[in-house]
């Protein structure tokens, strides 16, 4: 149970850190191809953390379940909530998401702002989702996560394949102590990894085909 809302403030706060050489990374665990890692972030108690998996699926049944925001209900564990504020292309929007924590701690929220790019030439396509402050006002009993630095990267390796890289240095507010989330965090990328593979299967996901996504 800890693990999991641990990760839930650490995930799909869905938002750009910048990876560094791969050496600076540390193996932590591995399950079903999908392997995790972490390293220490300058002036940071929690360390930055990255997932890196091969799929079965395309890059653009990949981004189109990133934009999907309300699913992420169903495969990023705990989310409350995650709401589409604003659409402002078919690769670019801001949304709202709430965090559910179990008692005594408190919620969390966040607004992030998502683009997606692709270079032209090597076809590798990002997804950035910073948070970002403002358009949705403080509530009361919920702490606001006000730094949030995530990446995605997928690369297409032939017609049925992609490789992911997900990268991620989260601050998540109030009181968590730094230990318990860079001790616990580990399981929490590798159960929703094997949620949204699962719902990479599904028709609207598997089947979809974006006009700036090339394959």
């Amino acid at each position: 149970m800890r693990r999991h809302y641990i990760f839930l403030v650490l995930l799909l706060l869905c938002a750009g850190l910048t990876v560094q050489a791969q050496s600076d990374w540390k193996f932590v665990t591995e399950k079903e191809g999908i392997r995790v890692y972490s390293k220490s972030v300058p002036g940071s108690k929690i360390k930055a953390l990255k997932v890196e998996c091969v799929l079965y699926t395309t890059a653009s049944a990949l981004v189109t379940l990133l934009l999907d925001v309300p699913a992420a209900v169903d495969w990023v564990s705990h989310t409350k909530s995650c709401t589409l504020l604003r659409q402002v292309s078919p690769a670019e929007l801001y949304y709202y998401s709430e965090v559910s924590l179990p008692w005594p701690l408190e919620n969390r929220d966040f607004v992030a702002h998502v683009k997606v790019s692709q270079d032209k030439i090597s076809k590798e396509v990002s997804v950035n989702a910073p948070a970002i402050p403002g358009w949705v006002g403080n509530k009361k009993g919920i702490v606001r996560v006000n730094h949030s630095l995530g990446l995605w990267t997928i690369m297409p390796l032939d017609k049925s394949r992609v490789k992911v890289s997900y990268s991620l240095q989260v601050d998540p507010g109030g009181i968590i102590p730094a230990w318990a989330v860079n001790a616990l965090s580990s399981q929490g990328p590798i159960d929703s990894f094997i949620k949204m593979k699962q719902k990479l299967q599904l028709p609207v996901y598997k089947n979809a085909v974006l006009d700036f996504i090339q394959n």
